[in-house]
Parts: C-alpha cells; structure tokens; sequence
C-alpha cells in the first residue's frame, strides 16, 4: 500500500508493527515457539559499553496509517509470535532449509 500510494512519495515511513520487543525476550519466545529449554549465556567481552547502543527500538507506523490505510497483518506480541512460528517451520523443514544458503549474502 505504501509503494502504491500517491500521498506516500518522498516520504520517510515506517512499516513496522508498532511493537517493541527485546532481543532476551524474542530468543524465550522461540524458545517457547519450539517447545525446548534454554539457558541464555552471556559473554562479558561482548556486552556495549553504556550510551554506545540504542536501548529501544519501536517503529511507530502512524505516518503508514495516515497516510495509506496500511496496518501490518502481523501485529503486536501475539502477531509476532505468528510471525516467528512460520519461520521456525520453514527452518526446521529439510527441504526448505537444502535451499537456505547460510554460507552466501544474497540480494
């Protein structure tokens, strides 16, 4: 709807879901998507220095409302964890994951 919309030229505009999650929070819900346990390990060299990250991202799609009557189908926590399910079938079946090529950057 944004590539189609006239009113949507020459602007900047997020498309995301307008719903934040962390990054703890997302590995517990694949976790929990999988049905397996997980002990999440954290390596101290690889913790940011304070102030160096973003602490929160958010794609506030307003302007896309506004502006084009967009709404993502895949909304909030519930909409996402959707999202992450149909993921995590695509990977864990063989015939999908023999076309997957983790070894190349593909555009």
């Amino acid at each position: 709807m944004v590539a189609e919309s006239d009113r949507s030229l020459g602007e900047v505009i997020n498309i995301g879901s307008n719903f934040e999650i962390s990054i703890g929070d997302t590995v517990n819900l694949i976790a929990e998507i999988m049905n397996t346990q997980i002990e999440i390990q954290t390596d101290d060299q690889r913790i940011r220095p304070d102030k160096s990250e973003v602490e929160r991202l958010w794609a506030d799609n307003t302007k896309a409302r506004e502006l084009t009557d967009w709404e993502p189908l895949y909304a909030m926590r519930e909409g996402f964890k959707k999202g992450l399910a149909e993921s995590v079938e695509w990977f864990t079946n063989p015939d999908n994951l023999r076309l997957y090529k983790a070894d190349i950057y593909n555009l």
